[in-house]
């Protein structure tokens, strides 16, 4: 919304377009009815609001300061009791499902307030432990969550990675030393050996028996001997019969003895290697208890550390070779070997630490604020790496969300933020409802193709979150998520104003002591204060309430001392309050400028002095984004004999909404209900918003509408120097609209603009004038009697102003008085009531109807 404190200076001024100027000093007010007032109170006329009626001043006479570094700084929320009791109840209610809602039309300032009040709370509470995921030596695809007392994973970390450079080192140096290689060599020999041995005594038993065993290429084979020579096969052909049977029959027993003795072998080998493998665990279980001992006597307190350790003991036996180098000392580096040392390293990943949440203190829990809750950064993730065409992950890829950084404390999450990131919610809720958290690729449940290739183990959840959305969202959840209002029982309701009563105000200015301080900004003068606390009503757009959202104050306050700063001044004053509101004005209204250019250049007819029939100035409230200004529209009305229809021009065109089409529906239902109790209407009208090409709604103009209808009825011209806006009942009761102090600024433009005469001015609800915090310039204006602004209960109250004649008031007699507005249009409609119980004049009228709307 735009509030400030006026145009640029060359129309604040009363210079016209042409450069026409018009005389403000002493110019008296002249009622409606030809009767010169004074300009400053009402010259007797309730209705006409004083320049102290406009704008409420900022009384601080119950303070006692002169700048606000004589107040006590605070930058807690104001008037906000009731929210932050629930936020503290839901934030320490143990059952589950108590999260929290804080319902806050400034999400931003909202949030400022929830972390400070979480805060608060939290330095009672105990810091949670920290987590960590380590490997899992026997399914390395679902890595293990470790718990860790707070403050403690850090240490251990380092301590594992300090373990892994030391075995770096000593293994090698073990399993390179002379002692190793001797027991290495003499294990080697003692089997070798034992084989040779066997081999060595089958030989004697063959050559006893007069046979040799023989090593061949092809293994091992016998051959008969005589005279310990090897008989050649033609020499034992010629051998005789039985001797040959005999060797045949010693060979063949010999050939089953060596067969057994070389299926020996194997097991023989096996048991070799066995016996080597237990005795390089030995020589490395050496080095790794060695390496061990520090952190286990660290860390061995904690069970799952001491349990972890004696897993990571076997494995780092099991896998000492990953130690271990095959370049010898001055050989040329090999390509292949570049790839295994980068194997190797990968391998050894396996011992490292993940640091999934390690807590900075061991006191008070954790406040996190989701900054921006994608479901990456809100619930964590499993990165991958690009390994030979495809992409890896393993337990040190594992990214903590902020959900982890919460857990054991508190999480405040923008609810519209949160609802627009795709898996977001969902995830949030089956985290919450399971009390686990689980690391998911987002699209798993879409059926998505995956490529995570691990399933770590979920960690405990123990978080209280607080989502921070409008009563839009908050209504929208309810309704569409039946979960939702189990997850989140409680609603804090922050409020975006507070009463502005003396205990308010002073909390205000001791907040703005506290911004003051908090930035570093040059204390506020008291003075600008005041001015702080008039524009806080403003944005309020109501007298008797300030606005406290931080975000919109904070905002203000910093950029009053910027302008302070840059005019080279030891204090803030009211005149750098003023600048940087008409600032901010300045970079964001080029749109209203434009439209105020049309106006002054007669694109959009809009007039502003003189009188006509069925013609009145209404107004309304364009908003866009954060600019939201006023601007005056031209409405007509047209009537004629008819059968009791109305055309909506704009609800024709289908250019408005329903409220619209209620606001006019309601002032026909007055017509008939002031004019036509014992007869039939028999008027055809028709009503328009002239050059509007947009869409209209809301029934804040209906008020002006009827007016244009009974002067279209009466005859009765109107002056079109007053604007009016108000929406109206059945029974003629004007009623309150919004955007009051934009509409009345928007028509004080445009009649500013063309030069002040006196005459002008807006027609607003009674009900409204506790609204009126307008601009220092059209106060000064209603003061110096260059222009007005009229409150009024009835549309009697705002046809007499409107007209300068007396509305009426329908006699015992049934009529109204002659000469009143009432009165003429009462004998229009009675000219019409008589045609239409004319039978030959009825075709006329359903004719004079065509295709109206009814009402």
């Amino acid at each position: 919304m735009i509030f400030g404190l006026g145009r640029k200076k060359d129309k604040s001024s009363n210079e016209t377009s042409g450069g026409e100027t018009k005389s403000t000093a002493n110019t008296k007010s002249t009622s409606l009815n030809g009767k010169s007032a004074p300009a400053e109170g009402n010259g007797g006329d309730e209705r006409k609001l004083s320049a102290s009626q406009l704008r409420r001043k900022a009384d601080l006479s119950h303070i006692a300061f002169k700048t606000t570094s004589d107040l006590d700084p605070s930058l807690e929320p104001i008037g906000q009791e009731r929210a932050l009791r629930a936020l503290e109840f839901g934030a320490s209610m143990p059952a589950a499902g108590y999260n929290v809602f804080a319902l806050s039309s400034d999400p931003s300032g909202t949030a400022i307030a929830v972390r400070q009040q979480l805060e608060k709370l939290a330095q009672k509470a105990p810091a949670p432990d920290d987590w960590v995921y380590v490997q899992n030596f026997k399914d390395a695809n679902a890595p293990k969550s470790m718990r860790l007392p707070a403050g403690r994973a850090l240490a251990f970390a380092e301590a594992m990675a300090e373990v892994v450079d030391e075995l770096s080192s000593t293994i090698p140096a073990a399993f390179n030393s002379e002692d190793y290689q001797a027991r290495a060599r003499a294990l080697e020999s003692e089997h070798s050996g034992a084989h040779d041995a066997q081999l060595q005594a089958l030989s004697h038993k063959a050559a006893e028996r007069g046979i040799a065993l023989l090593r061949t290429p092809m293994g091992f084979t016998f051959a008969p001997m005589l005279e310990g020579k090897v008989v050649k096969p033609e020499a034992f052909e010629a051998m005789p019969p039985g001797m040959q049977a005999d060797v045949r029959s010693n060979i063949e027993t010999l050939q089953l003895e060596l067969e057994a003795l070389l299926l020996e072998a194997p097991r023989l080998e096996k048991a070799k290697r066995r016996q080597l493998r237990q005795f390089n665990k030995e020589v490395a279980l050496h080095a790794i208890d060695a390496a061990l001992v520090d952190i286990v006597s660290q860390f061995g307190d904690v069970d799952a550390v001491s349990s972890y350790l004696s897993e990571v003991r076997e494995d780092l036996a099991d896998h000492a070779s990953l130690f271990l180098t095959d370049n010898a000392a001055g050989a040329e580096t090999r390509a292949g070997d570049q790839f295994a040392d980068l194997t190797r390293a990968a391998s050894l990943r396996r011992y490292m630490v993940n640091v999934v949440v390690a807590q900075k203190t061991t006191k008070g829990a954790p406040v996190v604020e989701a900054i921006n809750p994608n479901y990456g950064s809100l619930m964590g993730r499993s990165e991958h790496l690009p390994q030979l065409g495809a992409f890896v992950t393993d337990f040190m890829l594992i990214k903590p969300g902020t959900i982890h950084k919460a857990n054991g404390g508190y999480l405040v999450v923008d609810a519209r933020k949160l609802l627009s990131q795709p898996f977001a919610w969902e995830a949030l809720k089956r985290s919450l409802q399971s009390g686990e958290l689980h690391l998911e690729h987002p699209t798993e449940n879409a059926g998505a193709v995956q490529i995570q290739s691990i399933d770590p183990e979920p960690i405990p959840l123990e978080v209280k979150v607080v989502l921070i959305g409008d009563r839009g969202i908050y209504t929208q959840l309810s309704q569409s998520d039946p979960e939702f209002q189990q997850l989140f029982k409680v609603q804090a309701d922050f409020s975006n104003a507070v009463p502005r009563d003396e205990e308010m105000v002073r909390a205000f200015a001791e907040l703005i002591a506290g911004l003051a301080q908090k930035n570093a900004l040059a204390p506020f003068e008291r003075d600008a204060v005041a001015a702080l606390v008039e524009h806080a009503s403003r944005l309020a757009n109501d007298q008797h309430k300030l606005v406290v959202a931080a975000s919109q104050i904070e905002d203000l306050t910093s950029e009053a001392g910027y302008w302070a700063l840059q005019d080279d001044r030891e204090t803030t004053t009211r005149a750098d309050v003023r600048k940087a509101i008409a600032e901010k004005i300045e970079r964001i209204d080029r749109v209203r400028d434009l439209d105020q250019e049309s106006f002054e250049r007669g694109l959009i007819e809009v007039e502003t002095e003189g009188e006509k029939v069925g013609q009145v100035n209404g107004l309304s409230v364009l908003q866009l984004g954060e600019l939201s200004f006023g601007r005056p529209n031209r409405i007509t009305a047209r009537t004629r004999f008819g059968a009791g229809r109305i055309v909506d021009i704009e609800r024709e065109a289908k250019l408005s909404g329903p409220l619209h089409a209620k606001g006019v529906m309601i002032l026909w239902s007055y017509l008939a209900g002031t004019f036509a109790k014992d007869k039939p209407l028999a008027l055809s009208a028709s009503l328009v918003f002239e050059q509007s090409y947009g869409g209209i709604d809301g029934d804040s103009a209906s008020s002006a509408e009827l007016y244009a209808l009974i002067s279209a009825l009466s005859g009765v011209q109107i002056r079109q120097g007053i604007a009016i806006t108000g929406s109206v009942d059945q029974f003629g009761e004007v009623q309150a609209v919004g955007g009051i102090n934009e509409k009345i600024e928007g028509f004080f433009d445009v009649c500013n603009s063309r030069g002040l005469n006196g005459d002008q001015g807006v027609i607003i609800p009674k009900a409204n004038v506790q609204h009126l915090m307008l601009r220092e310039d059209i106060v000064e204006a209603v003061e110096e009697g260059r222009f007005s602004v009229f409150a009024v209960d009835t549309i009697e109250d705002g046809v007499e102003l409107l007209t300068g004649v007396a509305a009426g008031s329908r006699g015992t007699d049934g009529t109204f008085p002659k000469g009143t507005v009432f009165a003429k249009a009462a004998e229009t409609l009675a000219t019409y009531s008589h045609r239409a119980n004319n039978p030959e004049l009825r075709g006329e009228a359903k004719a004079a109807n065509g295709k109206g709307a009814a009402v």
